[in-house]
C-alpha cells in the first residue's frame, strides 16, 4: 500500500465498499435494481480503478473517455470485450434513434450513458473476466505505479468483481418501491451494525490534522480494509484458478502484542504467478460470526497477517522440544513480524519445503533444505555453537549435537550480478554518508516547508472563524453542569460572586438548568446586562405597548380598505362598467395571498365581519365625516421609529393639514394657490397607498404562517398564537423595509415557550434578529456561511470533500441552508433547540462568532462514514438529512462542534 498514492488506494476502498453495499442489498431484497445508486458507486469506483496511470496510447491520444478507448482496445484482441463493445455500440444507436432495427429509443438516463461501458459488462455478467484479462496483462495498458498493474491489489480487485456478476438484475419498478434507496434510519442501522469499530465518540480526532493521511503497517490486516467481509476474505484463502494454495495448516499460534494471550490461526501460502503471499487468519474470523460482540470482531482484522514473500530477506526457525517450532519473518527494512508457533508433528519443517519449492526457480533458501530419500526434506545439520572444550560432543549414542536454531535468507540468484556490479563501483564511503545526509535534510526541509505552507493557508482561510484567546473549561465537571439554579441564584443575591465571562462559559460548556432559563435568556439575547438593576429592567418593555397601538390602528385601516375595495368592484360589476387598472392589480395580489380561508382572523373593533376586503382609493380625509375610519392618530411627532419608510401617522396629518389649510395657503399668482396643496395631497395620498399596501401584504403573510408555526406543539393554543401574531406583527411593523419573511415564526415560537410573555419575548426576539436577519434574502450571510464551510471541510476533512465534488460537485452546501436559516431549530427536538441555541449565543464571547458553522461541521462529522460508504450524491444527503430531523444525538453534536473549534483555535496558536 506504501507504494500506492493515496487516489488509487481510496478508489479501491471505495470499490470494496460498493461491492459490499450491493451484496447486502442483493440479500436483503432478492435482486438489484439497475438505477440503484449502489450500481452508479460502483461504476464509478471502478472506471476511477481502471483510468488510474493508463498509459496515453491505450487511453486514446485523442478520446476524452479513457474507459471508452480501453474497452475498445482491449475488444480487438479480446472477444467477450468485443461483443461488450458491440452491445454498448447498438445502445448508443437505439439511443439516437439511427439503429437500423425497428426498436424505438431507448429511455438511457444520464448517469447510464455516463458509466454505458462498465454497466453493460457488469449486466452481461463479464465485467470480472474483462478486469481479470487486464490485470494478467497490465504491462501492456498501464504504467508500473498503476494500480490494476500492482501484484496484489490487481488480483484482488478482479477478485471482488465475482459477486456482483453472478447477481440478477432488474429495470422493474416494483409495486412496493423496495429497489429504491434505503432510508435515513436504515443507513444508520448498517453503519451501526458493521462500523461498530468506528465509533462515533473518536470520529473528530481519528484523523490527522491539515488533512495528512496515516499509512497503516503493511503487515496489518488494515492494508487490506476493502475486504470488507470475513466471508469474501476466507474465499481468498482458497484454491482457485488464479492462486494456488501451496500450503495450509490451521492452529498455527500468533501473540499479536506482549500483553495479550496467544491466539489460534490459519496459516497458508499462496502463489499467484511469481509471487507469494503468506497469510494468517485468526480462528475467530474463520468461524464467521461472533454474535453482538462485532467490536471484538473487528479487532481480529488487525491481527490478521498478510505477507508477500519479496518483502522478506531472513527466516528464523527455532526448534524447540515442547512445541513444534517458530518461525519470525525479518523484511528488508528489519521490522519482525509476530512469530509463528507451529504444532508439533514436523509442520515447521513441511512448511519451508513448501516454500523453497515455492520459490523456485527465480528464488531459493540460503543455505537449502537437504533431500533425503524416502524422506524428504530434512534441516541441513549445523554444529551447535559451543565453548572451545565442547566444539565437538558426542553424546551417548557417539552423535554431534546439533543447532537446534537456524536462519534462512531468501536470495534471488538472477539478480546477484547487478548487485555484485554495483558494489564494484568505486564509491567513496564519505561521499556516500554526505549524499544520503543531504538527501534526509532535503526531504525534512521540504516537509517542513509545505507543512508551513499549509499552516498559513489555514490561517488565511479560517483565522476569522475563531477567537484566538482559547478558553477552556478549567474545571471541566463544573463546567459540563452548565449554569445551575444555585449558580444562578448566588450571582443574583451579589453579582460579584461570578464574573459575566465565568457565566458564559458555564453554559458554552454545559447549557442552562431548564428552570431559570425563563431569567437567563433574556441576558444572553442582550434584552437585559448582566448587573442590571431591577428598576432599569421594567422600563425597557415600555416600548412594546406603542408599537402596538400604532400597527393595530393601521390594521383598521386596511381591512376597512379591503373591504370596500371589494364593495366597489362588486358595484362595477353589476353596472358593467370598466375598472381601474390599479384596483384589478390590487385584487390579483389580494387574491392570490388569500386563496385559504383564514381561520385566525380577528374581528374590525367596528363589528365588521373579518373577511379580508379591500377598500377604494379614496383618502380617509376626502371622505365625509361621517364615513372616516374611527381611529384615532398620533401627533406626527409621536415618536415613531425614524428608520421606517413610511409613517401612517404623519401621511394622515399630512394629508389632513394640505386639504384644511390649502386656501389659507398664500402662493405667487392663483395658479401657484392652487397648486401647491394639490401636490402636496398627491404626495401624501401615494405615500399612504404604498403603506397601506406593504403593511396587507405582510399581514396576510404572517396570518398564514401562523397557524401554520408548530401547530402539533402542546404550547400554541389559540390564545398563545394570537400573542405570536402580536409579536410578529409589532417587529415587521418596525422593520416594513425587510417584512415578514417564511421562517421568522420557527425563530420566534422557542422563546415565546420559554419566556411566556409577550413584552419580553418581543424584545429578545428583536435582538435575536440583529443577527439573524442578515441570513434572510435581503442580507448577504448565507454567502459568506456557505464559503465559510467550504473551507473548512477542505481543510479539515480533505477526503469527504473530495466526495462532494466527484458526485455532483455539491460543496455550495445548499443543503445547509435550511440550518443556517433558522439556527438548526427545524432539525431538532423542542428541548434541543433550547440546549443548542443557548450555546450559539454565548460562543462570540468564548470560542467563535461563528459557531453554528461548527455546529453544521459536526451535524457533516458524526455522518461522515455513512456518507462516504454510500457515496452519496447533492439528492441523497439532502434526502437522509430530512429523514434524520429530529433524531440527531445532541449533546454529542455538541461535544463535536467545540472540539472543531478548539481544533481549529490550535492551528491558529501553532506558530
Amino acid at each position: 500500500e506504501e507504494s500506492l498514492p493515496a487516489s488509487a488506494v481510496i478508489s479501491a476502498d471505495r470499490l470494496a465498499s460498493s461491492v459490499k453495499q450491493i451484496m447486502e442489498e442483493a440479500v436483503t431484497k432478492k435482486f438489484v435494481h439497475e438505477d440503484s445508486s449502489h450500481i452508479i458507486a460502483l461504476c464509478t469506483a471502478i472506471e476511477a480503478c481502471l483510468g488510474h496511470l493508463l498509459k496515453r496510447r491505450a487511453a486514446g491520444f485523442l478520446r476524452s473517455d479513457k474507459i471508452a478507448a480501453l474497452f475498445t482496445k482491449v475488444g480487438k484482441v479480446y472477444d467477450t470485450a468485443g461483443e461488450v463493445c458491440r452491445k454498448v455500440q447498438e445502445q448508443l444507436q437505439q439511443r439516437q434513434g439511427s439503429s437500423t432495427t425497428s426498436r424505438p429509443p431507448q429511455p438511457l438516463s444520464a448517469q447510464a450513458i455516463k458509466h454505458i461501458w462498465v454497466r453493460t459488462a457488469l449486466f452481461e455478467k463479464v465485467l470480472d473476466k474483462i478486469v481479470q484479462y487486464i490485470v494478467d496483462n497490465s504491462s501492456k495498458y498501464y504504467e508500473r505505479e498503476a494500480l490494476m498493474h500492482d501484484s496484489v491489489f490487481g488480483p484482488i480487485l478482479a477478485a471482488l468483481l465475482v459477486g456482483p456478476c453472478a447477481l440478477e438484475y432488474t429495470k422493474l419498478k416494483t409495486s412496493d418501491h423496495l429497489w429504491t434507496d434505503p432510508s435515513a434510519n436504515e443507513l444508520v442501522q448498517r453503519h451501526r451494525i458493521h462500523g461498530a469499530h468506528r465509533s462515533q465518540d473518536t470520529t473528530a480526532g481519528r484523523r490527522p490534522a491539515l488533512g495528512i493521511r496515516k499509512r497503516q503497517s503493511s503487515g496489518s490486516m488494515s492494508e487490506d480494509r476493502f475486504a470488507a467481509s470475513a466471508r469474501e476474505y476466507v474465499e481468498s484463502l482458497h484454491q482457485n484458478s488464479r492462486t494456488h494454495l501451496l500450503y495450509g495448516k490451521n492452529n498455527v499460534l500468533v501473540q499479536p502484542k506482549k500483553e495479550m494471550e496467544v491466539l489460534r490461526g490459519y496459516l497458508s501460502l499462496h502463489q499467484a504467478g511469481d509471487n507469494l503471499t503468506l497469510k494468517w487468519t485468526p480462528n475467530q474470523l474463520i468461524n464467521g460470526t461472533l454474535g453482538d460482540c462485532d467490536l471484538e470482531k473487528s479487532i481480529y482484522w488487525d491481527y490478521a497477517l498478510t505477507v508477500p514473500l519479496r518483502q522478506i530477506v531472513c527466516i528464523h526457525c527455532h526448534q524447540r522440544p515442547d512445541c513444534g517450532g517458530t518461525l519470525v519473518l525479518v523484511s528488508q527494512d528489519g521490522i519482525q513480524r509476530p512469530p509463528l508457533h507451529f504444532p508439533p508433528g514436523g509442520h515447521l519443517l513441511a512448511f519451508l519445503s513448501c516454500l523453497e519449492t515455492g520459490l523456485l526457480p527465480r528464488g531459493q533458501l540460503e543455505p537449502p533444505l537437504w533431500s533425503q530419500k524416502g524422506k524428504g526434506k530434512v534441516f541441513p545439520k549445523l554444529r551447535k555453537r559451543s565453548s572451545a572444550a565442547r566444539l565437538i560432543d558426542q553424546d551417548r549414542n557417539g552423535e554431534e549435537q546439533t543447532a537446534a536454531d537456524y536462519v534462512f535468507r531468501i536470495v534471488y540468484p538472477g539478480y546477484r550480478y547487478d548487485a555484485m556490479t554495483f558494489f564494484s563501483i568505486s564509491i567513496p564511503l564519505k561521499m556516500l554518508c554526505q549524499n544520503m545526509k543531504r538527501q534526509i535534510v532535503s526531504r525534512a526541509f521540504y516537509g517542513w516547508l509545505a507543512y508551513c505552507r499549509h499552516l498559513s493557508t489555514v490561517r488565511t482561510h479560517l483565522s476569522a472563524l475563531v477567537n484566538h484567546n482559547i478558553v477552556p473549561p478549567d474545571r471541566p465537571c463544573e463546567a459540563s453542569g452548565g449554569l445551575s439554579k444555585e449558580v444562578w441564584s448566588k450571582y443574583q443575591k451579589d453579582c460579584k460572586n461570578y464574573k459575566e465571562l465565568e457565566l458564559l462559559r458555564l453554559v458554552y460548556y454545559g447549557g442552562v438548568q431548564h428552570d431559570i432559563r425563563k431569567e437567563v435568556w433574556p441576558f444572553l439575547l442582550g434584552h437585559y446586562k448582566f448587573g442590571m438593576g431591577k428598576k432599569d429592567m421594567g422600563q425597557i418593555s415600555e416600548r412594546y405597548q406603542q408599537v402596538m397601538r400604532e400597527w393595530k390602528a393601521c390594521e383598521v385601516i386596511v381591512k376597512q380598505r379591503e373591504k370596500e375595495m371589494q364593495s366597489a368592484i362588486f358595484a362595477k360589476l353589476s353596472s358593467g362598467s370598466s375598472i381601474d387598472s390599479h384596483v384589478l392589480r390590487l385584487v390579483h395580489r389580494d387574491s392570490t395571498l388569500s386563496n385559504e380561508p383564514d381561520p385566525g382572523s380577528q374581528e374590525t373593533p367596528s363589528g365588521e365581519d373579518s373577511t379580508p376586503t379591500m377598500t377604494t382609493l379614496v383618502p380617509p380625509a376626502a371622505l365625509p365625516p361621517e364615513e372616516r375610519p374611527l381611529v384615532e392618530f398620533d401627533s406626527p411627532d409621536s415618536g415613531l421609529p425614524s428608520s421606517r419608510n413610511y409613517s401612517v401617522t404623519s401621511a394622515h396629518s399630512q394629508i389632513l393639514s394640505s386639504i384644511d389649510d390649502g386656501q389659507s395657503t398664500e402662493e405667487e399668482g392663483g395658479a401657484g394657490r392652487r397648486a401647491g396643496p394639490q401636490v402636496c395631497w398627491g404626495q401624501c395620498f401615494f405615500e399612504q397607498i404604498e403603506l397601506l399596501d406593504t403593511v396587507a401584504l405582510n399581514l396576510h403573510r404572517i396570518d398564514k404562517d401562523v397557524q401554520r408555526c408548530d401547530r402539533n406543539y402542546y404550547y400554541f393554543t389559540t390564545a398563545n398564537l394570537e400573542k405570536l401574531r402580536n409579536i410578529m406583527c409589532s417587529y415587521v411593523w418596525e422593520h416594513l423595509e425587510m417584512g415578514y419573511v417564511q421562517g421568522m415564526c420557527d425563530l420566534l415560537a422557542p422563546l415565546m415557550v420559554i419566556l411566556d410573555d409577550e413584552c419580553l419575548a418581543y424584545s429578545c426576539f428583536t435582538q435575536l434578529m440583529k443577527r439573524m436577519s442578515q441570513n434572510f434574502p435581503n442580507g448577504g450571510a448565507m454567502d459568506t456561511h456557505f464559503a465559510n464551510m467550504r473551507s473548512l471541510i477542505q481543510i479539515l476533512d480533505s477526503e469527504l470533500f473530495e466526495l462532494m465534488q466527484q458526485n455532483g460537485d455539491y460543496t455550495h452546501f445548499y443543503f445547509c441552508y435550511r440550518w443556517f436559516l433558522l439556527d438548526f431549530k427545524r432539525e431538532l427536538l423542542y428541548e434541543d433547540v433550547f440546549a443548542v441555541w443557548e450555546v450559539i449565543w454565548v460562543a462570540p464571547r468564548i470560542s467563535s462568532q461563528h459557531f453554528v458553522l461548527f455546529l453544521a461541521l459536526a451535524l457533516v462529522t458524526v455522518y461522515r462514514d455513512i456518507i462516504m460508504d454510500n457515496n452519496m450524491d447533492f439528492t441523497d444527503i439532502i434526502k437522509f438529512f430530512n429523514e434524520m430531523a429530529e433524531r440527531h444525538d445532541v449533546q454529542h453534536i455538541l461535544k463535536i462542534a467545540r472540539e472543531l473549534v478548539h481544533k481549529v483555535q490550535s492551528l491558529m496558536d501553532n506558530k
